[in-house]
Protein backbone atom coordinates (compact mmCIF):
# COMPACT_ATOMS: atom_id res chain seq x y z
CA UNK A 1 0.00 0.00 0.00
CA UNK A 2 1.61 3.39 -0.54
CA UNK A 3 1.35 6.72 1.31
CA UNK A 4 2.18 10.06 1.52
CA UNK A 5 3.21 13.09 4.12
CA UNK A 6 2.89 16.60 3.58
CA UNK A 7 3.69 19.74 5.34
CA UNK A 8 3.55 23.17 4.47
CA UNK A 9 2.60 22.83 1.11
CA UNK A 10 -0.68 25.49 -0.38
CA UNK A 11 -3.33 25.28 2.17
CA UNK A 12 -2.00 22.48 4.30
CA UNK A 13 0.41 23.04 7.12
CA UNK A 14 0.59 20.26 9.77
CA UNK A 15 -0.85 18.16 8.16
CA UNK A 16 -2.31 14.84 9.36
CA UNK A 17 -0.45 14.39 12.82
CA UNK A 18 -1.13 10.54 13.42
CA UNK A 19 0.49 7.63 12.03
CA UNK A 20 4.15 9.76 11.61
CA UNK A 21 2.07 12.16 9.26
CA UNK A 22 1.20 9.61 7.02
CA UNK A 23 -1.65 9.03 5.22
CA UNK A 24 -2.47 5.71 4.13
CA UNK A 25 -3.82 5.67 0.41
CA UNK A 26 -6.31 2.52 0.23
CA UNK A 27 -8.52 0.93 -2.48
CA UNK A 28 -11.44 3.94 -1.69
CA UNK A 29 -9.80 7.10 -0.39
CA UNK A 30 -11.78 10.34 0.23
CA UNK A 31 -11.06 13.76 0.75
CA UNK A 32 -13.74 16.05 2.46
CA UNK A 33 -13.46 19.49 3.46
CA UNK A 34 -14.40 23.29 2.85
CA UNK A 35 -13.18 24.79 0.26
CA UNK A 36 -9.41 26.28 0.11
CA UNK A 37 -8.49 23.14 2.49
CA UNK A 38 -6.21 21.46 0.27
CA UNK A 39 -8.52 18.56 -0.69
CA UNK A 40 -7.42 18.58 -4.41
CA UNK A 41 -3.76 19.46 -3.90
CA UNK A 42 -3.43 16.26 -1.82
CA UNK A 43 -4.96 14.19 -4.76
CA UNK A 44 -3.03 15.67 -7.04
CA UNK A 45 0.11 14.96 -4.87
CA UNK A 46 -0.76 11.65 -5.52
CA UNK A 47 -1.60 11.88 -8.70
CA UNK A 48 2.18 13.35 -9.33
CA UNK A 49 4.16 11.26 -7.16
CA UNK A 50 2.42 8.14 -8.50
CA UNK A 51 3.27 9.12 -12.28
CA UNK A 52 7.44 9.87 -11.30
CA UNK A 53 7.50 6.42 -9.46
CA UNK A 54 5.97 4.94 -12.53
CA UNK A 55 8.33 6.95 -15.05
CA UNK A 56 11.32 5.62 -12.68
CA UNK A 57 10.26 1.68 -12.76
CA UNK A 58 9.88 2.15 -16.60
CA UNK A 59 13.17 3.75 -17.28
CA UNK A 60 11.79 6.67 -18.77
CA UNK A 61 14.04 9.34 -16.54
CA UNK A 62 17.14 8.23 -14.52
CA UNK A 63 16.92 9.08 -10.55
CA UNK A 64 20.04 11.75 -10.87
CA UNK A 65 17.41 13.58 -13.69
CA UNK A 66 14.60 13.82 -11.54
CA UNK A 67 16.65 14.91 -8.65
CA UNK A 68 18.23 18.27 -10.45
CA UNK A 69 17.12 21.25 -8.81
CA UNK A 70 13.40 22.79 -9.48
CA UNK A 71 12.58 19.58 -11.28
CA UNK A 72 10.07 18.58 -8.80
CA UNK A 73 8.90 22.31 -8.82
CA UNK A 74 8.85 23.66 -12.31
CA UNK A 75 8.77 20.33 -14.50
CA UNK A 76 5.96 18.09 -12.46
CA UNK A 77 4.07 20.07 -10.15
CA UNK A 78 3.23 22.80 -12.96
CA UNK A 79 1.32 19.89 -14.56
CA UNK A 80 -1.91 20.02 -11.97
CA UNK A 81 -0.73 23.83 -11.09
CA UNK A 82 1.17 23.91 -8.05
CA UNK A 83 4.33 24.69 -8.36
CA UNK A 84 3.55 28.29 -6.35
CA UNK A 85 1.82 25.81 -3.78
CA UNK A 86 5.67 25.67 -1.95
CA UNK A 87 6.11 27.84 1.30
CA UNK A 88 7.83 30.76 1.43
CA UNK A 89 9.12 31.11 4.86
CA UNK A 90 12.72 29.87 5.27
CA UNK A 91 11.90 28.97 9.03
CA UNK A 92 8.56 26.64 7.86
CA UNK A 93 10.06 24.80 4.71
CA UNK A 94 7.75 22.23 2.69
CA UNK A 95 8.01 18.73 3.14
CA UNK A 96 6.58 16.38 0.92
CA UNK A 97 7.56 12.48 1.27
CA UNK A 98 5.87 9.75 -1.09
CA UNK A 99 6.06 5.50 -0.37
CA UNK A 100 5.40 3.48 -3.08
CA UNK A 101 6.38 -0.29 -3.94
CA UNK A 102 9.02 0.57 -5.54
CA UNK A 103 10.39 3.99 -4.85
CA UNK A 104 10.60 5.81 -1.81
CA UNK A 105 10.61 9.96 -3.02
CA UNK A 106 10.99 12.89 -0.68
CA UNK A 107 11.37 16.20 -0.56
CA UNK A 108 12.78 17.95 1.76
CA UNK A 109 15.39 21.16 2.37
CA UNK A 110 14.60 22.33 -1.58
CA UNK A 111 15.94 19.00 -2.43
CA UNK A 112 14.48 15.54 -3.83
CA UNK A 113 15.76 12.88 -2.76
CA UNK A 114 15.01 9.14 -4.19
CA UNK A 115 15.93 5.82 -3.15
CA UNK A 116 14.82 2.18 -4.11
CA UNK A 117 12.43 -0.40 -1.99
CA UNK A 118 14.20 -3.62 -2.81
CA UNK A 119 12.35 -6.41 -3.53
CA UNK A 120 8.82 -5.48 -3.59
CA UNK A 121 6.28 -6.70 -6.63
CA UNK A 122 5.79 -3.26 -8.68
CA UNK A 123 1.92 -2.79 -10.83
CA UNK A 124 2.12 -0.55 -13.40
CA UNK A 125 -0.61 1.78 -12.71
CA UNK A 126 -2.76 3.70 -15.62
CA UNK A 127 -3.13 6.93 -13.63
CA UNK A 128 -6.29 8.82 -14.44
CA UNK A 129 -7.11 12.46 -13.01
CA UNK A 130 -10.57 13.29 -13.52
CA UNK A 131 -10.63 16.97 -13.65
CA UNK A 132 -14.14 19.36 -12.20
CA UNK A 133 -13.48 21.16 -15.57
CA UNK A 134 -14.50 17.96 -17.51
CA UNK A 135 -18.26 19.30 -18.10
CA UNK A 136 -16.71 21.90 -20.60
CA UNK A 137 -15.92 18.96 -22.58
CA UNK A 138 -19.73 18.78 -23.97
CA UNK A 139 -20.13 22.36 -25.37
CA UNK A 140 -16.99 23.19 -27.34
CA UNK A 141 -17.31 21.67 -31.05
CA UNK A 142 -13.66 20.93 -31.13
CA UNK A 143 -11.97 20.51 -27.61
CA UNK A 144 -8.36 19.97 -29.08
CA UNK A 145 -8.28 22.87 -30.98
CA UNK A 146 -8.47 25.18 -27.41
CA UNK A 147 -5.40 26.47 -25.68
CA UNK A 148 -5.92 24.82 -22.58
CA UNK A 149 -3.27 26.01 -20.16
CA UNK A 150 -4.06 22.61 -17.51
CA UNK A 151 -1.99 19.62 -18.75
CA UNK A 152 -4.05 17.27 -16.44
CA UNK A 153 -7.13 18.89 -18.26
CA UNK A 154 -5.43 17.96 -21.94
CA UNK A 155 -4.86 14.25 -20.78
CA UNK A 156 -8.20 13.92 -19.46
CA UNK A 157 -9.35 14.94 -22.74
CA UNK A 158 -6.78 12.64 -24.83
CA UNK A 159 -8.37 9.78 -23.38
CA UNK A 160 -12.22 11.17 -23.46
CA UNK A 161 -11.49 10.85 -27.11
CA UNK A 162 -10.29 7.37 -26.81
CA UNK A 163 -13.28 6.36 -24.71
CA UNK A 164 -15.31 7.69 -27.61
CA UNK A 165 -13.76 5.72 -30.35
CA UNK A 166 -13.99 2.67 -28.33
CA UNK A 167 -17.80 3.01 -28.57
CA UNK A 168 -19.87 0.11 -29.93
CA UNK A 169 -23.27 0.38 -29.89
CA UNK A 170 -25.36 1.92 -27.03
CA UNK A 171 -23.75 2.09 -23.67
CA UNK A 172 -26.35 2.09 -20.88
CA UNK A 173 -25.36 5.22 -18.60
CA UNK A 174 -25.91 4.99 -14.40
CA UNK A 175 -28.24 7.59 -14.23
CA UNK A 176 -32.08 7.96 -15.67
CA UNK A 177 -32.46 4.18 -17.35
CA UNK A 178 -30.59 6.51 -20.61
CA UNK A 179 -27.94 5.02 -23.07
CA UNK A 180 -25.47 7.07 -24.62
CA UNK A 181 -24.48 6.60 -28.49
CA UNK A 182 -21.85 8.20 -30.71
CA UNK A 183 -22.34 9.29 -33.95
CA UNK A 184 -18.71 8.74 -35.60
CA UNK A 185 -18.72 10.41 -38.48
CA UNK A 186 -20.10 13.46 -37.49
CA UNK A 187 -18.52 13.32 -34.09
CA UNK A 188 -21.41 14.04 -32.03
CA UNK A 189 -22.55 11.97 -28.98
CA UNK A 190 -26.58 11.40 -28.39
CA UNK A 191 -28.46 10.37 -25.17
CA UNK A 192 -31.27 8.11 -25.55
CA UNK A 193 -34.20 7.53 -23.31
CA UNK A 194 -38.04 7.37 -22.57
CA UNK A 195 -39.83 9.77 -21.06
CA UNK A 196 -43.64 9.18 -20.43
CA UNK A 197 -43.43 6.45 -23.34
CA UNK A 198 -41.97 8.80 -25.63
CA UNK A 199 -38.47 7.63 -27.37
CA UNK A 200 -36.34 11.19 -27.45
CA UNK A 201 -32.62 11.66 -28.67
CA UNK A 202 -30.65 14.50 -27.42
CA UNK A 203 -27.32 15.81 -28.69
CA UNK A 204 -25.11 15.70 -25.20
CA UNK A 205 -24.63 19.06 -25.39
CA UNK A 206 -28.41 19.74 -25.60
CA UNK A 207 -28.64 17.65 -22.46
CA UNK A 208 -28.61 18.40 -18.81
CA UNK A 209 -25.35 19.80 -16.72
CA UNK A 210 -25.86 16.33 -15.01
CA UNK A 211 -25.58 14.27 -18.08
CA UNK A 212 -22.72 16.26 -19.03
CA UNK A 213 -20.42 16.02 -16.18
CA UNK A 214 -21.58 11.90 -15.76
CA UNK A 215 -20.57 11.33 -19.33
CA UNK A 216 -16.80 12.23 -19.48
CA UNK A 217 -16.85 10.87 -15.79
CA UNK A 218 -18.65 7.45 -16.92
CA UNK A 219 -17.01 6.75 -20.38
CA UNK A 220 -13.39 7.63 -19.27
CA UNK A 221 -13.47 5.70 -16.13
CA UNK A 222 -15.21 2.58 -17.46
CA UNK A 223 -12.83 2.69 -20.84
CA UNK A 224 -9.78 2.58 -18.95
CA UNK A 225 -10.96 -0.12 -16.25
CA UNK A 226 -11.43 -2.34 -18.90
CA UNK A 227 -8.34 -1.77 -20.47
CA UNK A 228 -6.24 -2.13 -17.73
CA UNK A 229 -8.26 -5.53 -16.71
CA UNK A 230 -7.89 -6.95 -20.43
CA UNK A 231 -3.94 -6.08 -20.07
CA UNK A 232 -4.02 -7.88 -16.56
CA UNK A 233 -5.37 -11.16 -17.80
CA UNK A 234 -2.60 -11.18 -20.54
CA UNK A 235 -0.09 -10.54 -17.88
CA UNK A 236 0.77 -10.05 -14.42
CA UNK A 237 2.68 -7.51 -12.39
CA UNK A 238 6.90 -8.09 -12.25
CA UNK A 239 8.16 -9.86 -9.72
CA UNK A 240 11.03 -8.52 -7.64
CA UNK A 241 13.52 -10.89 -9.53
CA UNK A 242 11.96 -9.64 -12.60
CA UNK A 243 11.63 -5.94 -11.78
CA UNK A 244 15.63 -6.08 -10.97
CA UNK A 245 16.78 -7.46 -14.26
CA UNK A 246 14.47 -4.57 -15.77
CA UNK A 247 16.13 -2.23 -13.83
CA UNK A 248 19.47 -3.81 -15.44
CA UNK A 249 17.91 -3.86 -18.66
CA UNK A 250 17.22 -0.04 -18.50
CA UNK A 251 20.53 0.92 -16.66
CA UNK A 252 22.24 -0.79 -19.60
CA UNK A 253 20.57 1.36 -22.41
CA UNK A 254 21.01 4.56 -20.83
CA UNK A 255 24.92 3.44 -20.38
CA UNK A 256 25.18 2.31 -23.89
CA UNK A 257 26.94 5.88 -25.70
CA UNK A 258 26.66 4.22 -28.87
CA UNK A 259 22.61 5.53 -28.82
CA UNK A 260 21.31 8.93 -29.92
CA UNK A 261 18.83 10.01 -28.04
CA UNK A 262 16.08 9.01 -30.36
CA UNK A 263 17.73 5.34 -30.65
CA UNK A 264 17.75 5.44 -26.31
CA UNK A 265 14.07 6.20 -26.86
CA UNK A 266 12.75 3.62 -28.95
CA UNK A 267 14.87 1.15 -26.93
CA UNK A 268 12.89 1.81 -23.38
CA UNK A 269 9.83 1.95 -25.49
CA UNK A 270 10.30 -1.39 -26.75
CA UNK A 271 11.35 -2.78 -23.21
CA UNK A 272 8.65 -0.73 -21.60
CA UNK A 273 6.09 -2.71 -23.97
CA UNK A 274 6.94 -5.58 -22.19
CA UNK A 275 5.28 -4.11 -18.96
CA UNK A 276 1.61 -3.39 -19.04
CA UNK A 277 -0.41 -1.97 -16.75
CA UNK A 278 -1.93 -4.54 -14.65
CA UNK A 279 -3.98 -1.69 -12.42
CA UNK A 280 -5.84 1.67 -12.46
CA UNK A 281 -5.30 4.91 -10.42
CA UNK A 282 -8.82 6.97 -10.83
CA UNK A 283 -8.65 9.91 -9.01
CA UNK A 284 -11.64 12.28 -9.47
CA UNK A 285 -12.75 15.70 -8.33
CA UNK A 286 -16.10 16.13 -7.18
CA UNK A 287 -17.79 12.58 -8.67
CA UNK A 288 -21.42 14.72 -7.32
CA UNK A 289 -21.12 17.63 -9.66
CA UNK A 290 -24.46 18.60 -10.77
CA UNK A 291 -26.38 15.39 -9.80
CA UNK A 292 -29.04 14.57 -7.60
CA UNK A 293 -28.18 12.53 -4.69
CA UNK A 294 -30.31 9.39 -6.14
CA UNK A 295 -27.79 9.94 -9.36
CA UNK A 296 -24.85 10.70 -7.31
CA UNK A 297 -25.37 7.03 -5.79
CA UNK A 298 -25.63 5.53 -9.30
CA UNK A 299 -22.87 7.09 -10.65
CA UNK A 300 -20.79 6.64 -7.11
CA UNK A 301 -21.98 2.40 -7.60
CA UNK A 302 -20.40 2.48 -11.26
CA UNK A 303 -16.92 4.29 -10.14
CA UNK A 304 -17.11 1.42 -7.33
CA UNK A 305 -17.67 -1.48 -10.13
CA UNK A 306 -14.92 0.44 -11.99
CA UNK A 307 -12.40 -0.17 -9.07
CA UNK A 308 -13.20 -3.54 -8.00
CA UNK A 309 -12.34 -4.62 -11.70
CA UNK A 310 -9.24 -5.40 -10.75
CA UNK A 311 -7.31 -6.06 -7.27
CA UNK A 312 -4.67 -3.51 -7.65
CA UNK A 313 -6.94 -0.84 -8.55
CA UNK A 314 -7.36 2.69 -6.58
CA UNK A 315 -10.51 5.09 -6.63
CA UNK A 316 -9.82 8.62 -4.59
CA UNK A 317 -12.36 11.01 -4.78
CA UNK A 318 -12.95 14.54 -3.76
CA UNK A 319 -16.06 15.77 -2.80
CA UNK A 320 -18.60 18.22 -0.72
CA UNK A 321 -21.38 15.97 -0.64
CA UNK A 322 -22.53 14.33 2.56
CA UNK A 323 -24.68 11.90 0.46
CA UNK A 324 -21.22 10.15 -1.02
CA UNK A 325 -19.82 9.12 2.66
CA UNK A 326 -23.59 8.12 3.41
CA UNK A 327 -23.78 5.97 0.00
CA UNK A 328 -20.38 4.43 0.94
CA UNK A 329 -21.40 3.54 4.22
CA UNK A 330 -24.35 1.48 2.41
CA UNK A 331 -21.34 -0.06 0.10
CA UNK A 332 -19.72 -1.39 2.89
CA UNK A 333 -22.74 -2.61 5.21
CA UNK A 334 -23.54 -4.39 1.76
CA UNK A 335 -20.19 -6.12 2.36
CA UNK A 336 -20.47 -7.27 5.58
CA UNK A 337 -24.04 -8.62 5.04
CA UNK A 338 -22.61 -10.16 1.85
CA UNK A 339 -20.03 -12.11 4.25
CA UNK A 340 -22.75 -12.96 6.76
CA UNK A 341 -24.62 -14.99 3.76
CA UNK A 342 -21.72 -16.31 2.77
CA UNK A 343 -21.22 -17.77 5.94
CA UNK A 344 -24.69 -19.64 6.32
CA UNK A 345 -24.28 -23.19 6.85
CA UNK A 346 -27.70 -25.62 6.84
CA UNK A 347 -27.57 -29.43 6.57
CA UNK A 348 -29.64 -29.77 3.49
CA UNK A 349 -27.36 -28.38 0.45
CA UNK A 350 -30.18 -27.67 -1.07
CA UNK A 351 -31.84 -25.40 0.97
CA UNK A 352 -29.10 -23.52 1.61
CA UNK A 353 -28.18 -23.25 -1.96
CA UNK A 354 -31.91 -21.63 -1.89
CA UNK A 355 -31.49 -19.42 0.89
CA UNK A 356 -28.58 -17.66 0.19
CA UNK A 357 -29.93 -17.26 -3.33
CA UNK A 358 -33.29 -15.32 -1.78
CA UNK A 359 -31.03 -13.40 0.46
CA UNK A 360 -28.37 -12.26 -2.23
CA UNK A 361 -31.18 -11.21 -4.70
CA UNK A 362 -32.45 -9.25 -2.41
CA UNK A 363 -28.94 -7.55 -0.96
CA UNK A 364 -28.40 -7.12 -4.97
CA UNK A 365 -31.73 -4.50 -5.33
CA UNK A 366 -29.64 -2.33 -2.71
CA UNK A 367 -26.02 -2.76 -3.40
CA UNK A 368 -24.82 -4.76 -6.30
CA UNK A 369 -22.38 -7.17 -5.53
CA UNK A 370 -19.42 -5.61 -7.55
CA UNK A 371 -19.95 -2.38 -6.09
CA UNK A 372 -19.07 -3.25 -2.80
CA UNK A 373 -16.59 -2.16 -0.37
CA UNK A 374 -14.72 -4.03 1.82
CA UNK A 375 -14.66 -2.50 5.80
CA UNK A 376 -10.71 -2.73 5.58
CA UNK A 377 -10.42 -0.98 2.21
CA UNK A 378 -11.59 2.65 2.98
CA UNK A 379 -10.26 5.28 4.25
CA UNK A 380 -11.98 9.50 4.45
CA UNK A 381 -9.62 12.59 5.50
CA UNK A 382 -11.19 15.60 6.56
CA UNK A 383 -9.22 18.73 6.09
CA UNK A 384 -9.41 21.99 8.12
CA UNK A 385 -9.05 25.36 5.69
CA UNK A 386 -8.20 27.26 8.85
CA UNK A 387 -5.69 25.53 10.70
CA UNK A 388 -3.68 23.30 7.91
CA UNK A 389 -4.70 20.25 9.79
CA UNK A 390 -5.64 16.87 8.00
CA UNK A 391 -7.90 13.95 10.39
CA UNK A 392 -8.74 10.73 9.74
CA UNK A 393 -12.47 9.99 9.74
CA UNK A 394 -13.28 7.58 12.61
CA UNK A 395 -15.39 4.43 12.15
CA UNK A 396 -17.52 2.73 14.19
CA UNK A 397 -17.83 -1.45 13.49
CA UNK A 398 -16.11 -0.37 10.39
CA UNK A 399 -18.72 1.60 8.77
CA UNK A 400 -17.95 5.96 8.31
CA UNK A 401 -19.25 7.28 11.26
CA UNK A 402 -21.50 9.97 11.36
CA UNK A 403 -20.03 12.27 13.05
CA UNK A 404 -18.07 13.97 9.88
CA UNK A 405 -17.53 17.23 8.22
CA UNK A 406 -20.23 17.29 6.03
CA UNK A 407 -22.76 15.94 8.33
CA UNK A 408 -22.11 18.71 10.93
CA UNK A 409 -22.93 20.93 8.25
CA UNK A 410 -26.47 19.26 7.78
CA UNK A 411 -27.06 18.93 11.77
CA UNK A 412 -25.84 22.66 11.58
CA UNK A 413 -29.21 23.73 9.32
CA UNK A 414 -31.05 21.38 11.45
CA UNK A 415 -30.40 23.34 14.55
CA UNK A 416 -30.73 26.85 12.87
CA UNK A 417 -34.17 25.81 11.84
CA UNK A 418 -35.19 24.64 15.45
CA UNK A 419 -34.05 28.16 16.64
CA UNK A 420 -36.35 29.89 14.04
CA UNK A 421 -39.44 27.42 15.29
CA UNK A 422 -38.16 28.44 18.62
CA UNK A 423 -38.62 32.60 17.67
CA UNK A 424 -41.40 31.82 15.74
CA UNK A 425 -43.25 30.81 18.76
CA UNK A 426 -42.29 33.66 20.70
CA UNK A 427 -44.39 35.80 17.99
CA UNK A 428 -47.23 34.15 19.11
Amino acid sequence: MSKIKIKNFGAIRNGYTENGGWLDIEKVTIFIGNQGSGKSTVAKLISTFTWIEKALVRGDYDKKWFAKKNKLQNNFLGYHRLENYFSNNTDIQTEIEYEGNAFNIKYKDNTLAISEIENKEYHLPQIMYVPAERNFISNVKNPKSLKLISSSLIEFLTEFENAKNAIKGAISLPINDVTLEYDKLNDILNIKGTDKNNHYKVRLNEASSGFQSVVPLYLVSQYLSDMVKQQENTQKSMSGEELERFKKSVAAIFENENLTDEQRSAALSVLSAKFTKTEFINIVEEPEQNLFPTSQWQMLKSLLEFNNKSNGNKLIMTTHSPYIINYLTLAVKAYNVSEKIKSITNQDIGKEKEEKEKLYKKLEKIVPLNSMVNPSEWVIYELDEKDGTIKKLENYKGLPSDDNYLNDGMNTTNDLFTTLLEIDDLCQ
